[in-house]
C-alpha cells in the first residue's frame, strides 16, 4: 500500500478549535460494518447504541501539563516541551533549539521553575535538568501548577490567553485520566462525562481500563511511500489483571469488546492472545496496524476523525477497509462533523 492511498483533502476551518459542550453533545457517526448502514447521533447515545453485556475499554493516561514557556539570558523566547523523565532529568524537545548551548539556563514560566540543558540528543531533542527553587514542590507539582497543555499543532492558541489557557487544562484532559505520562490526549475519551458513564453502567454496560502513554510520535507524519516501511513510534503501556478479567467475562456473556480510542486498540492487539482474549501485560508496543490485519481482541471502535495519511488513519482502516473509511470520511465532511482531538467521533460497530 502506498501512503497516496490513505489522503483525503480536509479544509482547514473543519478543523475543531475547541470541543463540544457539555463533553458528550459531540456528533457521533455511527457505521455498522457487516450492513454496511450509517446514522447520525450524539456521543450521548452511546447508551442507546451499545447493548448490556458491553465492555468499554478506557486509555486512563494523564496528561502532563509539561508545555513550558521562558526566556534565555540574553531575553530570547524559549520554548520547552518535557517528554518523558530520562537518566539525566528529562527529554524535551527545545526551540529554537539550534540556538541553544550545552549548560546553558533558562527561566521558565516566569522564574516559577528554570532549566539547564545538559546536552543535545537528536534534531530539536536535549536532556534537561529542572530546578524547582525553594519552594520546595516536585516537577510534577509545579508542572500542575505552571505547565500549559501540550495541544497539537493545528489547534491554534495565542499564548497570553490565560483564561483559553485554563479551559484547555480541564478540556484537553479525559474526566477519568489518573496515570500521568502522556504529551497528547487520548483524544475519543474526552466525549465522556461522568453523568454519561454513569448511565452506561446503569445500563449494563461495563468497563475497564488500560494505560498508554501517548507519545509525540502519534503526530510523525509517514514520509515511507510504501506504508510498511515506516518505523512505527514505540509507546509506554500496561494492561493490568483487571482489564484481562474484564474482556475474558465479556466473551463469556457474549458481550463486545468496544474499544475507545485507538490508544486503546493499540494495547489490546499488543495483548492479544487469540480467541478474542488478552493477557495483562506492560512495556512498549510498536505495534503498526493496517489494512489487511485482523484485530483479534477489537470488536467494535470509537473514535476522531485522524488526519491523511497518519498511522491512525491506517488503524482505523484495518477495521473496517480504506475505501469504506475514505467514503466514510467523505460522507462526515459533506456534512456538519469536526475533525482531530477536538472534533466529533466516530463509531464503528461489526
Amino acid at each position: 500500500m502506498k501512503l497516496t492511498d490513505f489522503d483525503y483533502a480536509l479544509p482547514e476551518e473543519r478543523i475543531a478549535q475547541t470541543p463540544a459542550e457539555p463533553r458528550d453533545s459531540a456528533l457521533l457517526f455511527v457505521h455498522r460494518i457487516a450492513a454496511d448502514q450509517s446514522e447520525h447521533r450524539r456521543v450521548r447515545d452511546l447508551v442507546d447504541l451499545l447493548a448490556p453485556g458491553d465492555l468499554l475499554v478506557l486509555n486512563d493516561t494523564r496528561v502532563l501539563p509539561a508545555r513550558l514557556l521562558g526566556k534565555r539570558a540574553s531575553g530570547g523566547k524559549v520554548e520547552l516541551l518535557l517528554l518523558e523523565p530520562s537518566a539525566g532529568g528529562w527529554r524535551a524537545l527545545v526551540r529554537p533549539a539550534g540556538r541553544m548551548r550545552e549548560g546553558e539556563r533558562v527561566d521558565l514560566e516566569g522564574g516559577a521553575l528554570r532549566a539547564r540543558l545538559v546536552r543535545r540528543l537528536e534534531g530539536p531533542e536535549w536532556e534537561v535538568e529542572l530546578e524547582c527553587g525553594a519552594s520546595g514542590a516536585s516537577v510534577e507539582e509545579l508542572l500542575e501548577r505552571f505547565g500549559r497543555m501540550p495541544l497539537p499543532p493545528y489547534i491554534r492558541r495565542d499564548a497570553a490567553d490565560q483564561e483559553l489557557a485554563a479551559f484547555d487544562r480541564e478540556r484537553y484532559q479525559t474526566v477519568y485520566a489518573r496515570e500521568r505520562g502522556a504529551v497528547a490526549a487520548p483524544t475519543a475519551g474526552l466525549h465522556f462525562t461522568p453523568e454519561l458513564l454513569a448511565a452506561l453502567e446503569r445500563r449494563g454496560i461495563q468497563r475497564t481500563h488500560v494505560t498508554l502513554h501517548v507519545g509525540l510520535g502519534t503526530f510523525q507524519p509517514v514520509t515511507s511511500e510504501r506504508i510498511e516501511d515506516h518505523p512505527m513510534h514505540a509507546e509506554r503501556f500496561v494492561l493490568p489483571e483487571s482489564a484481562e478479567r474484564a474482556v475474558r467475562a465479556a466473551r463469556e456473556r457474549g458481550g463486545r469488546v468496544v474499544a475507545v480510542g485507538t490508544t486503546s486498540v493499540r494495547v489490546l492487539e499488543s495483548c492479544a492472545s487469540g480467541d478474542g482474549l488478552v493477557r495483562a501485560g506492560s512495556g512498549e508496543t510498536r505495534i503498526f496496524l493496517k489494512p489487511g490485519d485482523r484485530l483479534r481482541a477489537t470488536d467494535a471502535l470509537l473514535t476522531n476523525f485522524h488526519l491523511p495519511r497518519s498511522t491512525l488513519l491506517m488503524l482505523v482502516s484495518a477495521l473496517a477497509g480504506r475505501e469504506r473509511i475514505l467514503r466514510l470520511y467523505a460522507e462526515a465532511l459533506a456534512g456538519p462533523y469536526r475533525f482531530y482531538s477536538y472534533g466529533d467521533a466516530q463509531l464503528l460497530l461489526p
